[in-house]
């Protein structure tokens, strides 16, 4: 899932007509080693594993997608008339596809939806929204590096929360995350 920078960036250049200089490609590329080395340690060889790779792989080139479009969208779009329908229509399918396949609503722990709450208040309307609202004023490329900060969080949280390990190879890819969003970013606020 975290190659949707690459294609981002490739796509930005193609049908954005967006620029993509050498720190933002060298951010790129490091922001991706980076999640590689974390994801390195919990690699798994498998017929599962590999079909979840390619599972994995289509949701980038989804994200790229979503990315891209909401460039193109957002540059003579408002925030909120720009994520009231997206995520009306991704709530709604959601729904649908519940229906579909039989998947109940009801009969979960007060906990759990406490937790489906939080995943909409906080990844959802504060997280997705800030990146909304970014896509506005950087190339769509620069906010998917940003976004690979995602693994670095969940590298960091599970470590306090859960008492998980950090491994040698999540140390050095949240560095590598982290050094490739800060050459990326630079770019962008030296123009």
């Amino acid at each position: 899932m975290t190659t949707h920078p690459i294609f981002v960036g490739i796509g930005s250049w193609l049908f954005l007509k967006e620029q993509i200089g050498m720190k933002l490609v060298l951010g790129i590329a490091l922001s991706v080693l980076g999640s590689g080395l974390i994801g390195y340690g919990d690699m798994i060889w498998s017929k599962e594993a590999l079909m979840g790779d390619g599972l994995a792989l289509l949701g980038a080139i989804a994200a790229s997608g979503y990315l891209l479009v909401g460039r193109k969208m957002r540059k003579d779009q408002e925030l909120f008339s720009y994520i009231f329908p997206v995520y009306s229509t991704a709530g709604l399918i959601l729904v649908l596809l519940s229906l579909i396949f039989q998947k109940s609503f009801w009969g979960y722990s007060p906990a759990t939806y406490l937790f489906l709450f939080l995943l909409a208040l906080i990844p959802q309307l504060i997280g997705h929204t800030t990146f909304n609202w970014a896509l506005k004023y950087m190339p769509a490329s620069m906010v998917a590096v940003t976004i690979l900060g995602e693994p670095i969080g969940s590298t960091i949280l599970p470590y306090f929360i859960l008492g998980e390990g950090l491994t040698i190879w999540k140390i050095f890819g949240g560095i590598s995350i982290f050094a490739g969003i800060l050459i990326a970013l630079k770019k962008r606020t030296k123009s």
